[in-house]
């Protein structure tokens, strides 16, 4: 016979929600398994719930901060042109690593100043690039990307390496990481940090929630809204350091 022990509550065990989150799905699928396998007709999980864990905001970087990144790309190299062009992007349409690299030609738009993007569940839409990220995009595909690519091996994709192929996650983690070491950012970042300060910053420049929502190609708006919580936090802090009594 089974029998179920009561769940406590994290604080009282030492455990961290996530452990017991662990747990919890571990006992569910053993049980699940149990009642496929007609091993048992009940499944005392039912009486259990999930303990709730609060999502974590991501850091975000300030505009000084994106800048002194974008800065810190040197054009005398080769790849120059290419990695200011992809931090420029990432930050200006709020782009996902993984829709930049699959990023093609075709989805530039230069005169409207958009560029198409298949994001997840293969929803399409249009982000606004700016004239700074475009100017960008458009010097590299005009100066180093002829030069790079290789009829097979290219694909018509905006983004190459040296030996003309699509840039890897792993790769675009790289080019922000060397960048954004140079620019002395001590935070915990990565190439995503561009996409979180993009709606922080687009919210702070007081853009509408459901606006962003389209451009950062959510599905629902409660994703959206942990960047709210940025705002907030922003807001105190701003607060905090003017107000005499902050």
């Amino acid at each position: 016979m089974l029998t179920m022990i009561p769940m406590k509550h994290s604080d009282n065990i030492g455990l961290r929600k996530s452990s017991i989150l662990r747990s919890y799905s571990a006992l569910k699928g053993f049980h699940q398994y149990l009642l496929d396998e007609n091993l048992t007709r009940k499944d005392p999980t039912q009486l259990l719930s999930a303990p709730k864990i609060e999502k974590k905001l991501p850091e975000v970087l300030s505009v000084k901060e994106v800048e002194a990144i974008i800065d810190s790309v040197d054009m005398e190299i080769k790849t120059g042109i290419r990695d200011r062009a992809i931090l420029c992007l990432l930050y200006a349409s709020g782009l996902r690593v993984s829709e930049l690299i699959h990023l093609k030609l075709m989805d530039i738009f230069a005169e409207e100043g958009l560029v198409r993007i298949l994001g997840k569940g293969n929803k399409e839409r249009y982000a606004p690039v700016g004239d700074i990220a475009l100017s960008d995009i458009l010097g590299y595909t005009r100066l180093l990307r002829p030069r790079l690519a290789r009829k097979r091996d290219s694909k018509g994709i905006v983004f190459l390496n040296l030996r003309g192929s699509p840039l890897s996650r792993m790769s675009i983690w790289n080019i922000f990481h060397i960048q954004a070491v140079k620019a002395g950012i001590t935070k915990n970042v990565s190439p995503h940090s561009l996409r979180h300060s993009f709606a922080t910053h687009m919210l702070e420049g007081g853009a509408d929630l459901r606006i962003v929502q389209e451009m950062l190609g959510h599905a629902s708006i409660i994703t959206t809204q942990i960047y709210t919580h940025v705002d907030k936090i922003h807001l105190k802090e701003i607060h905090k350091q003017y107000h005499p009594r902050g």
